[in-house]
């Protein structure tokens, strides 16, 4: 059984260095962007002393109790496939609970189905569909089905999600597969050229990526000073879109934070701002770790719609992506639901445009140490939310 113990930001570095990819979320640089949390850094070990796991844990303080949630956002990052998970976790529950843990959440980066975009299309359009669960997906994955299997058989206990969005990590995405391969999309396999890419997207989406080039709409990469420029738009979207923004200040921790704990990666974080006769109709934001390139945050004008800034900047940080040799670009979260009245419906039918597919992961689980301030816990959320 490996063993669990504090590391080193070097050490946490190194060990993510050596695989294909992680979640940006375990990542140490993500302890500095949220700031409000306690952090550690934590690794598994097998007998010979080989590092073999790795995960960032962030620590909730409880309201007038030291006892704290340990949360573990898409991680941690070890080996999913193992028959034996209560080895893995046991130790790392063991730890947490001596640092006063009184709950753990974790979010395992596992698969569970995978919808193609014809399957959600086709949902979206059947007025009988309200889900996407309703749909048998294109492709089950074993290895998610036996760590759920695993999980509930170690007590853990599945946080549901019902139609929207969760309060944690998204349970479903959208991902656009960068690597022809016959196993997942961080598997071996060849390169998607851009092409390929732009002819698996759907009509609409091709004739507005040609329309921006067309109208002139220029796509260049920021610096740190132009996030400003980046949040006044954001903030425009936040109030068109009825969601509240984050400050300005978040940003620069997140841009400073991952830009450090990669120095030799560029586009770790990476700002993209799409122009249209100098004014800026569109911005986003994208991170990359190793294989896997995420689309993070965006925002659009109101004017000027009609240039497809947004289209343009997408195209441009899906190219970066496959010049990048990524094998998957994650547009990240959509609902579960497809009921074509629902106001989320029109960010998944916008994602599905990329020809991409919706992909299911495990989602998040919750392990009680202490079962009656975990209940405690519950509650408060569940009147918060």
């Amino acid at each position: 059984m490996p063993s669990v113990r504090p590391i080193s930001l070097t050490e946490h570095r190194d060990h993510l260095a050596t695989l294909p990819s992680a979640s940006f979320l375990q990542t140490p640089g993500w302890a500095q962007v949220k700031g409000e949390w306690r952090s550690e850094s934590i690794g598994w070990f097998d007998d010979s002393g080989q590092q073999v796991g790795v995960a960032l844990v962030l620590y909730r303080q409880l309201p007038k109790v030291k006892r704290y949630l340990a949360y573990l956002p898409e991680g941690p990052v070890i080996d999913w496939s193992s028959e034996d998970l209560g080895a893995w976790l046991d130790p790392l529950v063991k730890h947490l609970r001596k640092q006063g843990a009184f709950a753990v959440r974790i979010g395992p980066p596992v698969v569970t189905h995978r919808w193609s975009t014809a399957q959600v299309k086709e949902g979206i359009a059947d007025p009988e569909v309200r889900l996407l669960s309703q749909i048998p997906p294109e492709v089950r994955c074993p290895e998610g089905a036996r760590v759920l299997t695993q999980l509930t058989e170690l007590g853990w206990q599945h946080q549901g999600v019902e139609g929207g969005f969760a309060a944690g990590q998204p349970q479903f995405v959208f991902q656009v597969p960068l690597r022809i391969s016959t196993g997942s999309t961080t598997g071996d396999g060849r390169q998607r050229t851009e092409d390929e890419v732009l002819k698996g997207m759907n009509q609409l989406w091709r004739r507005n990526i040609k329309k921006a080039a067309k109208e002139g709409v220029e796509v260049t990469v920021g610096t740190r000073d132009d996030l400003a420029a980046f949040h006044e738009l954001y903030v425009h979207t936040a109030q068109r879109d009825h969601f509240t923004p984050r400050p300005l200040r978040y940003f620069e921790t997140m841009h400073d934070a991952l830009t450090a704990d990669a120095p030799e990666t560029p586009d770790r974080f990476r700002l993209w701002l799409a122009r249209h006769d100098g004014d800026l109709v569109a911005s986003t934001i994208s991170i990359r770790v190793g294989e896997h390139a995420w689309y993070s945050y965006g925002a659009s004008s109101t004017e000027k719609r009609e240039v497809r800034g947004s289209n343009a900047v997408q195209w441009a940080m899906i190219r970066d992506a496959i010049a990048a040799g990524a094998a998957v670009y994650d547009l990240r979260g959509i609902t579960e639901t497809l009921d074509a009245e629902d106001s989320h419906v029109g960010l998944i039918q916008f994602k599905v445009g990329t020809g991409g597919e919706a992909v299911e992961y495990a989602g998040e689980w919750d392990l009680p140490i202490n079962r009656l301030l975990y209940k405690a816990f519950d509650t408060y959320m569940k009147r918060r939310g």
